[in-house]
């Protein structure tokens, strides 16, 4: 016989949901809660059947394309989204090769490899990737993948997103397209950075340069001192391959023949003594990117050959060291010397002269570019004025016949000095400079009877240049350095200057004295 009983919380049996079992002699045996077991599971799945369909409902009510996959990539269930998306039904979208049809032929084969490491791997991940819609139009999605773990780490489920960012990929376009024009425009209209001027003689310059730029060839760049030879070698790098990697400009003749090795190459500790610890060359620094040797003429025969060595074999070594370093390093030289006078004298290694001169940009001198004075003169008036504070607008007729007259043996640099030099002390807004401040008050017509003019030219230096540094320094009583030192008179940078002083073994002592 069997009753319906439950046991109670002291293990009484009550109630109609379980079954009591007799023995013959009507003792019960042990009480078993069929009833009460049948209807918890049957409540249980039928909430979990009902979460589930909530659950499928707002998978398939919102706009997301979802997708869920088992362990092992197999594809169970997508939501309405998707499939009207892609125009299939369920089964269809469950096809083990359906990826074939709905991913983009050139996408297939990034999509496959990226879901193929990431099963193995077990973690999330996103891609890109343009998916077919119905109608035939392809469009972007970002898809992404998150695994669903138990307790134990092992996956269960992969729950799969893909959200249209078609929209967003063409406004990125839109924008790199926008971005291009306004470079091309800004390339235009910037006139190379500083280098100003309409000249045929500079255009023909810049023309090279843009030729040139997008290479990796080695460029040796010759004028007279303050034409803008680096400013040339940055438009060079600016416009390169290289443009994003560091731009390292070493001034040749201002480092001393002792540490030259050491700055350009770096060196190890110990290597000399102050070697305190391992220093990285300018070579290091610029890896990657562009090394501007100005004043390369300069170097002595020891670094003459290390650097040649980098131009050569692309790999130099610390001092030091023996073990070489790699170096991807594009070279742009430049000096104001004659090199091939330099290669007769032997002071100028002619193997490194046409490593060097792969191609050759000679920059002109100013004198020969008057066109451009104008133009640099209220480049520089705007610039200073701007930084001073003041408002100088015009230049007065008698600047004007002084600039245009005038020869410039300093070239650019000296034009920029003096401009600068006339906004500091302009009281007006009117830009006027003082005649004598032009090399002791010497003027254009006394340049036109004097070989003065040339001796900057790298084919003709030696007694001239000696001539013109020691007037100079005559004029300035030793000095060489400040606004009335010898450099600013010369128009060049007072490291230049002494560096020249020490080459021509000019005692610039003596001149203090007088």
């Amino acid at each position: 016989m069997i009753e319906a009983t439950l046991k109670d919380t002291r293990g009484r049996v009550s109630g109609p949901s379980a079954a009591a079992v007799k023995r013959p002699t009507g003792e019960p045996v042990r009480f078993v809660g069929m009833s009460i077991g049948i209807t918890e599971r049957k409540a249980a799945e039928e909430r979990i059947w009902r979460q589930e369909a909530e659950l499928r409902q707002m998978m398939d009510l919102t706009p997301l394309c979802l997708g869920l996959h088992g362990a092992d990539g197999r594809r169970l269930y997508a939501n309405h989204t998707a499939l009207d998306y892609l125009g299939m039904t369920l089964d269809q979208w469950c096809a083990p090769n359906a990826h074939f049809e709905f991913v983009h032929p050139e996408d297939l084969d990034y999509f496959l490899a990226e879901g193929n490491k990431r099963l193995r791997d077990g973690e999330s991940y996103e891609f890109e990737a343009r998916l077919l819609r119905h109608d035939g139009e392809y469009r972007y999605f970002l898809i992404r993948q998150n695994p669903v773990k138990d307790e134990r780490g092992q996956i269960l489920r992969w729950y799969c997103t893909g959200t249209d960012i078609e929209d967003r990929k063409r406004a990125e376009e839109e924008t790199k397209k926008e971005n291009i024009f306004l470079r091309e425009e800004i390339d235009k209209t910037s006139m190379f950075e500083e280098i100003v001027g309409v000249s045929a003689s500079l255009q023909s310059v810049l023309t090279d340069i843009s030729k040139v730029a997008p290479t990796d060839s080695t460029v040796l760049i010759t004028g007279e001192t303050g034409t803008g030879k680096e400013l040339v070698a940055r438009a060079i790098h600016k416009r390169s391959g290289r443009s994003a990697r560091a731009f390292v400009s070493v001034n040749c003749a201002a480092i001393p023949f002792s540490l030259i090795a050491s700055e350009l190459f770096g060196h190890e500790k110990g290597a000399f003594t102050g070697a305190t610890q391992r220093r990285l060359g300018r070579f290091e620094l610029a890896e990657g990117g562009t090394i501007f040797l100005d004043e390369v003429g300069e170097l002595s025969a020891e670094i003459q050959i290390g650097l040649l060595r980098v131009l050569q074999e692309r790999e130099f070594e610390r001092v030091g060291s023996g073990r070489p370093i790699r170096a991807d390093v594009r070279v742009i030289a430049a000096t104001n010397r004659d090199l091939d006078t330099a290669i007769e004298e032997n002071t100028f290694r002619s193997d490194l002269y046409y490593r060097l001169n792969v191609f050759p940009l000679e920059v002109p001198p100013l004198r020969e570019r008057r066109a451009d004075i104008p133009l640099l003169v209220e480049y520089f008036l705007h610039r200073f004025a701007k930084r001073a504070g003041k408002r100088i607008n015009k230049i007065s007729k008698k600047t004007l016949n002084i600039i245009e007259s005038y020869d410039w043996p300093g070239n650019v640099r000296e034009l920029q000095n003096v401009v600068e030099r006339a906004v500091i002390v302009s009281e007006s807004d009117a830009l006027d400079i003082d005649e004598r401040w032009l090399l002791g008050g010497r003027t254009g017509a006394h340049f036109a009877a004097q070989p003065i003019q040339h001796i900057y030219r790298p084919r003709k230096r030696t007694t001239q240049e000696k001539e013109a540094i020691e007037t100079a320094l005559m004029e300035c009583k030793g000095r060489v350095s400040g606004p009335f030192g010898a450099a600013s008179q010369l128009g060049l940078p007072s490291s230049t200057l002494e560096s020249k002083i020490k080459a021509l073994k000019i005692d610039k002592r003596r001149f203090k004295l007088s």
